[in-house]
């Protein structure tokens, strides 16, 4: 009898720690929008999209992430270095990640709420081993949310410096990266600036 194959198990890594720097300090976990918090928000497209267990990485104002968001059912870890950049982020959310049974991470960004579910079930179904390399894509550019095999963790870990997080990485091995076209489910904008934050409701 042929043997059922295993479906990979994907987690979710949101990165939530950022201090909004370029929105005057305004820790972008707890930019409202639709009335939530945004890693509220970011973590239920995880979850929805089928990733299980789901790591949030939050780091800036962190006792009044934990007090004013609800991130029941997630595991939640602070990254005490979160000012050096989004790769120390990374770098905590992968580490957690060691030792279990997970075959890939799939990894949003906090301050990018056009990025739904729908885009996050998209990039995980690429997920066909422990070596996956996968992103979304939006007409031809590389985004997020992104996938990394377990079996690439490591190397991530020990090139996510600063700001870059897996930038050079994936520069590094652009020719495996399968881009999954999310073009027609999600939009890809940051919240960086003042400016941005006409795109919250």
């Amino acid at each position: 009898m042929a043997q059922t194959r295993r479906i990979p198990v994907v987690a979710g890594v949101l990165l939530a720690a950022g201090g909004g720097r370029r929105l005057g300090g305004r820790p972008k976990a707890l930019l409202e929008h639709r009335g939530r918090p945004l890693v509220e928000h970011a973590a239920r497209a995880l979850r929805d999209g089928g990733c299980g267990p789901v790591h949030v990485v939050i780091g800036a104002a962190a006792p009044e992430v934990r007090a004013r968001a609800d991130l029941a059912g997630y595991t939640v870890s602070e990254n005490p270095a979160w000012e050096e950049g989004m790769g120390s982020s990374l770098r905590a959310g992968l580490a957690a990640l060691d030792g279990g049974e997970v075959d890939a991470a799939l990894v949003l960004l906090v301050d990018q709420p056009g990025i739904g579910a729908e885009a996050v079930a998209r990039v995980r179904s690429a997920c066909r081993s422990r070596s996956a390399l996968a992103a979304a894509s939006y007409d031809g550019e590389r985004g997020h949310p992104v996938l990394f095999g377990a079996d690439r963790w490591a190397d991530i870990r020990a090139g996510a410096v600063g700001d870059q997080g897996a930038r050079a990485y994936l520069r590094a091995h652009r020719d495996a990266v399968v881009l999954v076209d999310c073009s027609d489910v999600a939009r890809p904008f940051d919240i960086d600036t003042a400016q941005d934050l006409k795109h919250l409701e």
